[in-house]
């Protein structure tokens, strides 16, 4: 019986690994629909997910500076390719599952109105005080997207000192539903979440970089069987009913 009981002890710490949850560092704008992806994992008798959301790039530095991830889930590929140059995401384990778009937004009941082309001027549109809700361009997704749109447009050099740089895309959004910034650019899926705002138009595709958001184990995560069978999960046809319900698209 001792003998049998010590043959069982080195099963012990797989096992419990087995069982612990998986922590999942999530761009901002995957909140609503990866919590609901997240719960779905549970209902199956797996432990919920701890999930962790801000800008990428913060998750990223996180990561970097030894942060317990063991997913990363990116809304731009330059955050992923940061960590992947850095040795710190588990290799054969990225791909891109999910892609989004760009919007301009107005609180609720504004009646702004603007077409998206090259030469057009939103000036107007703030006012002589108001303020661009996006993400800071210098570090956030988000923000990047919205300056190569606006530079696309021819925009930029008169917008940029009118911008309010938001630590990532829900605090945009915020300032734009609180009437603290007349106007906003975010996702497509965040303005569909939200009730305080409205989309005035969206930006052509080729005006920014596609929007794609890579996914990946870390590199302490690479044996983890548990975040590995997530990940499968998360890119898997159940979620993708998820992902698509909230706006997401996915591409081929």
């Amino acid at each position: 019986m001792l003998r049998r009981l010590f043959l069982s002890l080195p099963l012990l710490p797989a096992a419990a690994r087995a069982q612990e949850a998986v922590t999942v560092f999530a761009a901002a704008s995957l909140t609503d629909a990866l919590r609901e992806v997240a719960a779905q994992w549970a209902a199956r008798g797996h432990p919920a997910p701890r999930l962790s959301f801000a800008a990428s790039s913060a998750l990223a530095r996180q990561i970097e500076q030894g942060a317990p991830a063991d997913l990363f889930m990116s809304a731009d590929e330059p955050w992923a390719d940061y960590l992947q140059q850095r040795g710190l995401l588990a290799e054969g384990t990225r791909s891109s599952p999910l892609g989004n778009a760009l919007v301009l937004v107005a609180p609720a009941a504004s009646r702004a109105e603007a077409t998206l082309a090259r030469g057009t001027d939103l000036l107007p549109l703030l006012g002589p005080d108001g303020r661009l809700a996006t993400g800071d361009p210098a570090h956030v997704p988000v923000g990047r997207y919205a300056q190569a749109a606006l530079g696309w447009m021819g925009a930029w050099e008169a917008v940029a000192p009118r911008l309010a740089r938001a630590d990532n895309v829900r605090g945009a959004l915020l300032l734009v539903e609180r009437g603290e910034a007349p106007l906003g650019i975010v996702y497509a899926t965040d303005a569909a979440a939200s009730r305080g705002v409205r989309v005035v138009a969206a930006f052509p595709p080729d005006s920014h970089a596609p929007i794609t958001y890579p996914f990946a184990l870390t590199r302490r995560a690479a044996g983890n069987g548990a975040a590995r069978a997530f990940l499968d999960f998360a890119r898997g046809p159940e979620a993708a009913d998820t992902w698509r319900r909230f706006g997401f698209t996915l591409p081929r």
